[in-house]
């Protein structure tokens, strides 16, 4: 929390020297392959007025093995205090956005998405067993506002809305629970089931060959669901940079502190002694990921405009509350096409 208030203090004396920047300056520029961010960081940039935008994004994402702390855990010592523990869950997710800006100072943005889970599990018998959940999850609605574009340096400001769509009761069957189902674990519903805010400021820069920004995000949750529970508000500060080889390609570099609070409140249909996904004290922590990928952008012809994206990412560091599944590794691609 304290480094996501520190971004926002370095974000905003950077908005308030930009009050003397002269707009008629060269402007940085969205149109060469890393006139985007890294393609993971949602909400980067923002378009020119009368244009649409049109995204598929696919995400996957790998937990395994267990972290304490920060030290790596074995199985055993979480069949100390429960019943089961997970050993997996690799995540998929589809994503379909738009963006249309009805003014070169508003963009506005929609997107949803399509999930996919599985949970791979081991009892104190040494039994395993998997659970699955797949569907729609949140759908998200946000304006990006431009304060400036001079310099070759530009700021905006993004204000996100969800819509608890996704389930947050799913259930599956289990050895202890069939032949009939039993609800699952928090992290493996698909949505909040809250009405959550999302609140983001973004900075970014180019010369000739390198661009670079930053990005402070967090989303915060109020209330609590039909499952009298909450989950954690999320803080994030990405920095990336890049360097544009070609009119076509560019390739990038990113570090992310991220902060998340713990669940607020628990679900009365789970039992906190049976799994350690269902204790919400093994819930939130700190990471630091690194990310490395590249862009590739169409600058001319019928296809100009046309973007493709690509990035692997891993955490450098992981500090959890609890005992979790550690996270590994993650990639992320999407195609989009702007006119």
């Amino acid at each position: 929390m304290k480094i996501y208030i520190s971004a926002i203090l370095v974000m905003a004396t950077i908005a308030l020297c930009a009050q003397e920047i002269n707009d008629n300056t060269e402007k940085w520029s969205s149109g060469r392959p890393d006139g985007h961010a890294p393609i993971s960081v949602m909400g980067d940039h923002m378009h020119g007025k009368g244009e649409w935008m049109f995204s598929y994004r696919y995400m996957y994402m790998n937990m395994d093995e267990l972290k304490q702390g920060t030290d790596n855990a074995s199985y055993g010592n979480a069949l100390e205090n429960y019943m089961v523990t997970p050993t997996s869950m690799p995540m998929n997710m589809h994503m379909l956005g738009t963006m249309f800006a009805p003014s070169d100072k508003i963009t506005l943005m929609a997107m949803i998405n399509y999930i996919t889970m599985e949970m791979e599990h081991i009892n104190r018998m040494g039994g395993t067993f998997t659970t699955e959940t797949e569907g729609f999850g949140d759908v998200q609605l946000s304006v990006l506002y431009k304060f400036f574009n001079a310099n070759l340096q530009s700021l905006h400001a993004q204000l996100g809305f969800s819509i608890p769509t996704g389930g947050i009761s799913e259930s599956d069957i289990t050895p202890a629970s069939a032949p009939n189902e039993t609800e699952l674990p928090y992290p493996m519903q698909l949505g909040s089931g809250t009405f959550d805010t999302n609140l983001a400021l973004t900075y970014l820069g180019q010369s000739n060959s390198v661009s670079w920004g930053s990005q402070v995000r967090g989303l915060f949750r109020f209330g609590k669901n039909d499952r009298e529970y909450r989950l954690g508000n999320r803080y994030s500060w990405n920095n990336w940079f890049a360097v544009k080889t070609t009119d076509w390609l560019s390739f990038s570099a990113r570090l992310e502190g991220l902060a998340i609070s713990k669940i607020e409140g628990a679900d009365p249909n789970l039992n906190p002694m049976m799994v350690i996904t269902v204790d919400t004290s093994n819930s939130g922590g700190t990471l630091v990921n690194s990310g490395i990928g590249f862009n590739l952008y169409v600058p001319t012809g019928a296809l100009k405009n046309l973007r493709f994206g690509f990035e692997w990412a891993m955490p450098l560091f992981q500090d959890v509350n609890g005992i979790q599944l550690r996270t590994k590794e993650s990639v992320t691609l999407e195609t989009q096409y702007s006119f």
